[in-house]
């Protein structure tokens, strides 16, 4: 049985597409990947839509019709506590609300694999959905009404890892703070020895498979994640080589226990399987792209 199932076996060009969230980080890269290939896309910022507001449901209707797939994107995050975890779900109702009034022909919604409970082996698609933090119960929340609410609209949940690259309007711990450091001439200090090993996936991967997902009809769920785990520690070694004269990376006592408990690795047989000739962009070479677009842009 599989977690993921394609209705159109070849590809086909959706019409249209209308992305809820176009002005984020994933937002913009989707949209960027869809018009390239020549996709008709309708952009959807919080300008043209607050979810928040009480009229959201009726303005985002008037951008939705039957053969439309609709990309879900919008969140407040990271959801750090309840009040933007409400705010999260009053969002998610404003779309089930619209949806409602107008059926689309397809829903693409963008999740986390925080949704997943920590494991000390490899995670795939069956892996237990239990999420530890707020965040991750935030998505998996809005998975299950999606589901529970709009049963007859056929949608995927796209469960993308740790995402880095340029223009990435966040400054959390990781690749993107990195580079940043690496960037200003800034030494990178690391959270206790960086010996945490994680996936991390390049932000044009995960527009591809989003974009693949659109153009395949994809139903199901699927994780957005390359199957190669690194340790923290060696993505700042990589990112403070990239200044001249390179930064020094730095180890600092541990506060609090380490995230996922040291290691968050996933299994990739699915899409692998369904997507063979799916390649991913190498650390190196992310962490390289992602050093030289940032520098001139404001948004980093």
């Amino acid at each position: 049985m599989f977690m993921l199932t394609l209705r159109h076996t070849e590809p086909t060009k959706p019409r249209p597409v209308v992305i809820m969230g176009a002005g984020g980080f994933v937002g913009k890269a989707s949209s960027r990947r869809l018009k390239a290939d020549g996709v008709e896309v309708t952009d959807l910022t919080r300008k043209e839509v607050d979810l928040l507001t009480g009229d959201a449901p009726h303005r985002l209707t008037s951008y939705l019709s039957p053969e439309a797939t609709l990309i879900v994107i919008s969140a407040l995050a990271p959801c750090k506590n309840v009040p933007i975890l409400l705010d999260n779900l009053r969002m998610m109702e404003g779309v089930i609300m619209a949806v409602k009034s107008c059926p689309v022909a397809h829903l693409v919604y963008i999740s986390s694999d925080a949704v997943y409970k920590d494991s000390t082996s490899p995670l795939n698609e069956f892996s237990c959905a239990e999420p530890g933090s707020l965040h991750g119960v935030m998505h998996l929340t809005r998975e299950v009404m999606l589901e529970n609410e709009l049963p007859g609209v056929p949608h995927v949940f796209v469960r993308p890892t740790l995402i880095f690259g340029p223009c990435d309007p966040h400054n959390g711990y990781g690749p993107n703070r990195f580079v940043r450091l690496a960037r200003d001439g800034k030494n990178i200090v690391l959270f206790g020895a960086g010996e945490e090993r994680r996936d991390h996936i390049f932000i044009d991967d995960v527009a591809e498979i989003i974009c693949r997902c659109v153009r395949h009809g994809a139903t199901g769920t699927i994780n957005a994640a390359t199957g190669t785990v690194t340790s923290f520690k060696t993505i700042a070694e990589m990112a403070a080589e990239l200044a001249e004269p390179p930064v020094r990376v730095l180890d600092s006592p541990r506060r609090g226990p380490m995230p996922h408990g040291v290691y968050r690795a996933f299994y990739t047989s699915l899409l692998r399987q369904l997507f063979p000739d799916l390649g991913f962009t190498a650390l190196e070479t992310g962490l390289r792209e992602t050093f030289m677009n940032s520098a001139t842009n404001p948004a980093a």
